[in-house]
């Protein structure tokens, strides 16, 4: 009776583990969802946004005129940050190195220069993906919306 007992334990203590699997984040699969949500967006709401290469799409609102951006640059901007609902998560204006900003980012703000304005809807994987941040009302594999204004160069 023991033995069974024991045996029943550590069958349930097995079960209770391998059902404690965790997720499997698959990056290519996530961009391929990711551009599917992108160009229904863009195209329920009119959207002339160009795809990139690497999978974001951009809209260029003003090319601007100034320095030319590369991902070495620290740049200033006046943004906002939008999930595809509407709701806005962030905005304001920043000073940063924008190798220290989302991929997403890194790819798009080159696309302008100083004084110019982007819009840039950004797939999941070239932001948060998995790991949004703590607080930040952005859910997990969140494709992105942002409006910037490239203000200044460095």
């Amino acid at each position: 009776m023991l033995k069974k007992k024991l045996i029943l334990i550590i069958l349930l203590t097995v079960g209770a583990f391998s059902s404690c699997k965790k997720e499997e984040y698959d990056p290519e699969k996530q961009l391929k969802i990711d551009d599917a949500i992108i160009q229904e967006f863009i195209t329920k709401n009119s959207i002339p946004a160009i795809k990139h290469e690497s999978g974001i799409y951009y809209q260029i609102l003003n090319p601007g005129s100034g320095s030319q951006v590369t991902v070495a640059n620290s740049v200033s901007t006046t943004y906002e940050g939008r999930l595809l609902n509407g709701s806005i998560f962030d905005g304001g204006s920043a000073d940063f190195p924008l190798s220290r900003v989302i991929v997403g980012w890194q790819i798009g703000i080159p696309l302008i220069k100083k004084g110019g304005k982007i819009r840039l809807i950004v797939p999941s994987v070239f932001a948060y993906s998995i790991n949004p941040p703590q607080g930040s009302g952005i859910p997990k594999n969140a494709v992105l919306d942002f409006t910037v204004d490239l203000t200044n160069v460095q």
